[in-house]
């Protein structure tokens, strides 16, 4: 019926056809002789090619001359007069109107597949964080917590007295020992480092608040890698023997803590999953060369020996650690409280985090996850969560620093037979001789088809901590889609933890205005829009004394101006494809953010909050329709009909 009304419209005054024969297209629908191009792509246009069904069907009686009313004479100088202005304008007002609401229709239409909204959720869970005492929490339960906490805070910030040479605490017999336990494994000899620098450094001045020595990761690159390990064959993970874990051995002294690390490193075999195979592994040998592209700060000499200089370093952190807590608080005191802070934000994580997205957001068609561990994957596929969803891990996952993007796929909404990891490819698009700082199991993309009849390219990616990888990220996945024609119609839906920040360093750190420019250029838009907010935050965290990176650590009083506070996550898809129904964050796993709220909490178990969004496709062809409508020049004088028009919208 809408198709006949616009044809009686279009074909209203039929007498007059014979006078238009022979005119000029141009002349009748522009009313500017100079828009001549203009008028190829208008409506009435004889030259007008439209694609779509929609718009064949809707617009192929238009093809036609545009009929004057009765008693009009066409102007010859300007090739239309103003009755045949007036007549254009109500096919035009006919056009959209008769078309927006069939378009109504359409939308309403629960069982046109393609039209299904899509809800995507992202969220960096953080699986590498195992310390219980790594951020400032609110612990009313148990005053010696804050005691505790403000005198560590005290002792590195005015140590006085008990800035104690390197070598009163790590001592030259742990040092022999421990170079002789490297030099048997085929390391190259740091003694010269020892001698020459650390052993007389000060344990707090020229160490622990060294920031070259975090930049340089030489402390914290170790601890991340060997903190907490899983292993195949057990649900419980293997801590090194340090403050800052889960070790739940003996640590009242330095002799007690160099036994047990000592053997640890060296001597303990791990069943260790890496990809599909299982290797039965010594910890030393899990540790990573530190790259100087990656961390810039690092010299080329200490690049060459970064293993065997990043274990001495490890070791003299965590004897610091051990003998600054026996300094602070007594073993009686300070270890029972770490067993209950163990319990409650560390053992019961992955459990948390996965009741959270069961419950919470087990409605989603794509959850994209960053520094997922392969415990987590495991268990997840044993619930709830693994009847619903595809749980896809990347192929070359990182069971080491067990950090990895991983996407899950509601069973309702995608076919897995048609999925295809493509990670290799947008690793082989980067750009020839640039270094992009990214490690294994960082990036996760896919193809697949979904049960809407549509191809996607789904992407989860973890920044570096600068997120100076994030641009040459997406920069690789757009040339892989250009590039690879088989990927060419897919629609882009991608989820991650950029890492930008609000107040960048230039150089050093990546802005996030000058990320949403970046992701604009490429034709995308984010759940955030365009431009997106510095000061929209997805995380809030404030690291305390008691953890590697001190360049990072927050006096009590300063948690919320020097804490990371910054808007890292986000969820990006092709402008074109998809619009913004609905969008929310979350850092209560309640579906509510509670700004200035410092997380991960008792409650929420991440420092990332989730990000979650409702995307609603967009109709190419009714989108290519109005554009074609509003190519028709009318000037705002002979508008009668568009307030009507604009009603009708």
């Amino acid at each position: 019926n809408d198709m006949k009304m616009i044809e009686v419209e279009a074909t209203e005054n039929s007498d007059d056809k014979e006078e238009n024969k022979g005119k000029s297209d141009e002349g009748e629908l522009n009313d500017d002789s100079d828009d001549k191009n203009d008028s190829r792509n208008s409506v009435g246009g004889a030259e007008n090619k439209v694609e779509g069904k929609s718009k064949v069907g809707l617009l192929s009686k238009l093809g036609k001359k545009e009929p004057l009313e009765d008693g009009e004479k066409k102007s010859s100088q300007d090739g239309i007069g103003k009755e045949s202005t007036a007549a254009k304008e109500k096919i035009k007002g006919g056009l959209l109107s008769k078309f927006r609401k069939k378009e109504q229709v359409d939308n309403d239409d629960s069982s046109s597949a393609s039209r299904r909204k899509l809800q995507i959720a992202t969220w960096n869970i953080a699986a590498i964080n195992n310390n219980p005492f790594e951020y400032w929490i609110t612990f009313d339960e148990s005053p010696a917590y804050e005691k505790i906490m403000t005198d560590i805070e005290a002792f590195l910030e005015e140590p006085g007295d008990n800035d104690v040479p390197v070598s009163k605490v790590f001592t030259e017999e742990m040092f022999a020992q421990l170079d002789k336990r490297m030099t048997g494994k085929e390391w190259e000899s740091v003694k010269s480092y020892w001698e020459d620098d650390f052993k007389d450094r000060k344990i707090i001045s020229q160490f622990m608040k060294d920031p070259l020595l975090g930049s340089k990761r030489l402390a914290s690159m170790p601890d991340r890698i060997t903190n907490t390990i899983n292993v195949v064959g057990s649900d419980e993970p293997v801590f090194r023997p340090t403050v800052i874990n889960q070790y739940e051995g003996d640590l009242s002294n330095l002799k007690l803590w160099w036994s047990a690390w000592e053997e640890f490193m060296f001597d303990t075999k791990l069943m260790i999953r890496k990809g599909d195979e299982i290797y039965k592994m010594k910890v030393y040998k899990m540790l990573q060369p530190i790259k100087k592209s990656k961390y810039p700060d690092i010299t080329e000499a200490e690049e060459k020996v970064s293993l065997p200089l990043q274990t001495m370093c490890g070791a003299i952190f965590d004897a610091i650690l051990v003998h600054m807590m026996n300094t602070v608080s007594t073993p009686d005191v300070w270890q029972p409280l770490k067993k209950t802070m163990v319990e409650n934000l560390n053992k019961k994580k992955i459990p948390h985090t996965l009741e959270i997205l069961e419950n919470v957001y087990g409605d989603s068609d794509v959850i994209t996850l960053q520094e997922v561990s392969a415990s987590l994957i495991e268990q997840a596929k044993k619930r709830t969560l693994g009847e619903k969803f595809w749980i896809i891990a990347p192929e070359d996952m990182d069971a080491v620093r067990d950090q990895n993007s991983v996407i899950l796929l509601n069973k309702d909404s995608f076919k897995l037979g048609t999925k295809k990891e493509i990670t290799s490819i947008v690793s082989r698009s980067f750009d020839a001789g640039v270094d992009v700082p990214i490690a294994s199991g960082d990036i996760l993309a896919i193809s697949v088809e979904g049960k809407d009849d549509n191809s996607y390219l789904i992407a989860s990616f973890h920044g570096d901590t600068n997120g100076l990888a994030t641009k040459p990220v997406l920069s690789a996945i757009m040339k892989a889609m250009e590039s690879d024609s088989s990927l060419a119609s897919h629609k882009l839906l991608f989820g991650l933890d950029a890492n930008t920040y609000e107040d960048a360093k230039p150089g050093k750190q990546q802005d996030v205005l000058e990320w949403g420019k970046h992701y604009v250029s490429f034709g995308l838009s984010s759940c955030w829009g365009d431009v997106p907010n510095p000061s929209n935050y997805t995380t809030f965290n404030s690291r305390t004394y008691l953890q590697p990176q001190l360049n990072k650590a927050c006096k009590q009083s300063d948690k919320r101006s020097n804490g990371d506070v910054n808007p890292k996550d986000f969820i990006l898809f092709g402008k074109r494809d998809f619009k913004v129904k609905k969008t929310w964050k979350d850092n209560t796993g309640e579906k509510k953010y509670m700004e200035g709220t410092a997380f991960p909490t008792l409650k929420f178990p991440s420092d990332h909050g989730i990000l979650a969004t409702i995307l609603e496709p967009i109709d190419s062809s009714s989108m290519n329709l109005e554009s074609d409508v509003k190519s028709v020049k009318i000037s705002p004088e002979q508008q009668p009909g568009a307030n009507s028009v604009e009603t009708e919208r």
